[in-house]
């Protein structure tokens, strides 16, 4: 009676070690690729009635699980998907742009990482705490829509946000699944105790709004699964 409790036993590990492995295959990892941006664009009281800030990178990485639509135009059922994730660009990444794109001012730039408190938080982060699938692709061209939650983190303090994204599966050159992640959120710098620049130059006395708009383009590529070493 006791070999058979034992052999039980076992087999009931065994399943559910198997269920457990079985799960985590279902995950798909994907990590930060080169092609995204983040702006933020704000308001001023002279020079220009608008200002942005541009970083041309996003880091880091988001991991799906079942019902995450993987390719173009894949049917999928609307609903809450399991899913995690984080993003991050340095702080010092970020410059002034004109209008036009064009560099606008290395001074601008200074004042903005005194502000974010950069020589203390070298970062701005986010991270990916619910993602719910809300409308599907209309066409293989369109994407699908998502309400998502997070948390991000802004010269060290950190508020919970909630914003539309939009997510277009696709390829790469190089034939691999990737992700274009866009979406936008406008915020109160003061909620992440950043206080509006206020400043006089030589140009004048510089005063910004308070809010400003998060615009970002996020590229993810599947992460390839490494190889189990030779015996």
């Amino acid at each position: 009676m006791k070999t058979r409790t034992v052999i039980a036993a076992n087999i009931t590990l065994l399943m559910l070690a198997t269920a457990a492995l079985q799960a985590a295959d279902q995950k798909i990892a994907y990590n930060a690729r080169n092609g995204g941006n983040m702006r933020i664009e704000g308001t001023a009281n002279i020079i220009h009635p608008t200002w942005a800030i541009v970083s041309p990178m996003i880091g880091g990485m988001l991991e799906v699980g079942p019902g995450f639509p993987t390719e173009p135009g894949q049917e999928a059922t609307p609903g809450k998907i399991e899913a995690s994730g984080t993003a991050f660009m340095t702080v010092r990444s970020f410059k002034s742009v004109e209008s036009d794109g064009k560099p606008y001012s290395d001074r601008m730039d200074e004042v903005t990482y005194e502000h974010l408190k950069e020589a203390q938080f070298k970062k701005i982060s986010y991270k990916l705490t619910e993602l719910t699938l809300k409308e599907v692709a209309k066409s293989k061209d369109a994407p699908y829509v998502f309400d998502s939650t997070g948390e991000l983190t802004i010269a060290g303090t950190t508020n919970t946000i909630k914003m539309p994204v939009n997510i277009l599966p696709g390829v790469d050159s190089k034939g691999e699944k990737r992700l274009e992640i866009t979406g936008n959120i406008t915020i109160k710098m003061t909620d992440f105790k950043v206080e509006p620049v206020d400043i006089n130059l030589v140009v004048g006395h510089i005063k910004t709004g308070n809010e400003v708009k998060l615009v970002f383009k996020w590229i993810l590529g599947q992460k390839k699964a490494v190889a189990a070493a030779t015996q």
